[in-house]
């Protein structure tokens, strides 16, 4: 269970990367936000992506201690 959230942890937190550097005609067509021709950047998606992501890492940190 420690390594499942760990590794989800990580992924979210890539994909906030993602999602804070690349504008929204950018990002992959699977991904939620893309929008042909639109030159913004998904704020909100980024900061959910990455505060899920850390959640889940300090999650997986706690169980570990256990």
């Amino acid at each position: 269970m420690k390594l499942l959230l760990t590794v989800i942890g990580l992924v979210l937190i890539v994909v906030a990367v993602v999602y804070f550097v690349m504008p929204a005609d950018q990002l992959p067509s699977f991904m939620p936000g893309h929008e042909a021709g639109v030159a913004r950047v998904h704020m909100k998606h980024g900061l959910v992506s990455g505060v899920a992501g850390v959640v889940l890492l300090a999650a997986g940190w706690f169980m570990g201690r256990r």
